[in-house]
């Protein structure tokens, strides 16, 4: 019972960071990556598509990614869709290739990023500490009706808080890299 708790909030923890990796992954960095138009919908015969599901990106050079459309009926569909999502580029077109070039980033635009990557941090902290809270109650419940003893319920709070300071731990880092991955000129 003390291990399913223990092996929930573990599970649960690992989910957040990698909410946070997920999250992370969007924000543009000094370098091209196809994951920055990974969460860009396009409207395709009616419905929203992803756009890795109606073309192909590659990552050309440092600063700019390619998107062939699979149909050329779809290029004015992409390109509005990048335009409306919140990357901020302007799509260059020439025939069924676009392009986006990535301008570099400023100073000032680097510490707004490195702030919003702190944020993002410092969420997936509170949410992991809510889980060790949801984890540690489901422990003091048991104790409260006789089903473990003080002991067992003590040793199980320090493992649920080895467990968190791991998942902290993993947090920092990912915050850390994609500080580093933003400073980097």
């Amino acid at each position: 019972m003390l291990n399913e708790i223990k092996k929930d909030a573990q599970t649960r923890m690992a989910k957040s960071v990698d909410a946070l990796r997920h999250e992370l992954v969007k924000l543009r960095t000094g370098r091209a990556s196809t994951a920055l138009v990974d969460h860009i919908k396009v409207n395709y015969y009616g419905s929203d598509m992803p756009l890795s599901q109606v073309a192909s990106v590659a990552v050309t050079d440092s600063r700019s990614l390619t998107i062939t459309p699979w149909e050329k009926q779809i290029v004015g569909a992409v390109e509005k869709a990048i335009l409306a999502s919140d990357l901020g580029l302007t799509p260059n077109t020439a025939g069924t290739v676009i392009r986006l070039n990535l301008p570099a980033l400023t100073e000032e635009r680097r510490k707004e990023l490195s702030k919003h990557v702190h944020a993002g941090g410092e969420d997936a902290k509170v949410a992991i500490r809510n889980i060790r809270r949801d984890a540690n109650h489901q422990v003091k419940e048991l104790l409260k009706d006789k089903k473990i003893t003080e002991d067992e319920a003590s040793r199980s709070e320090t493992e649920i808080q080895k467990v968190t300071d791991a998942a902290i731990k993993d947090v920092d880092d990912v915050v850390k890299a994609k500080e580093q991955e933003l400073m980097a000129v």
